[in-house]
């Protein structure tokens, strides 16, 4: 019997193929709002239940704000200008309906991503046009204890008074993977 011999001496080789494997198994939700508040109030704990899942969540703002609660989240912020936004492809988008009101560019994204069935769809917010709501459905998110803590503290960070956080969060997720939001 013969073992094989690896030259194990370029470490670095190994570390880059390992980094690559870990950016194409990892799921990627894309979130667009119009402020980090927003995100935080109303998805907040969604997002640090995707994290902690193991997802890659990359939130798009469109001016500079305070990123601190964002980055209590464990979520990467990124300003909606980046070049970084345009590269590579989520299997799941987040919208808050202020965003998709004042950008036709968010527009466009949300309508094409629903069109796409490999695409989960989650969007919150009021305001909502009539046709957006076809196909959609309200969807509880229940949060997880530490998604609570961590939502509670980036709250304060946001400089929003809160007492306690609430269980769920509401979203509406296009009804093809509305089982997804759900569980985490």
């Amino acid at each position: 019997m013969v073992t094989p011999i690896y030259d194990i001496s370029d470490s670095s080789r190994v570390s880059s193929a390992r980094a690559a494997d870990d950016e194409c198994l990892r799921y990627r939700l894309d979130v667009v709002a119009a402020s980090a508040v927003d995100v935080v109030q109303s998805a907040g704990g969604w997002l640090y239940d995707r994290v902690m899942a193991g997802w890659e969540v990359t939130v798009l703002l469109p001016d500079s704000f305070d990123t601190r609660p964002l980055r209590i989240l464990g979520v990467r912020v990124l300003d909606l200008e980046s070049e970084e936004t345009s590269s590579g492809t989520s299997q799941s988008l987040a919208v808050s309906a202020e965003a998709f009101a004042g950008d036709g560019r968010v527009r466009e994204k949300v309508l094409k991503a629903l069109d796409h069935p490999s695409t989960e769809v989650a969007l919150w917010g009021d305001g909502w046009p009539l046709g957006m709501h076809r196909g959609i459905a309200r969807v509880q998110h229940v949060l997880s204890a530490a998604a609570r803590v961590f939502k509670g503290q980036a709250l304060a960070a946001a400089g929003i008074p809160c007492n306690s956080v609430d269980p769920t969060e509401t979203l509406l997720c296009d009804m093809a993977h509305s089982d997804g939001v759900g569980s985490g």
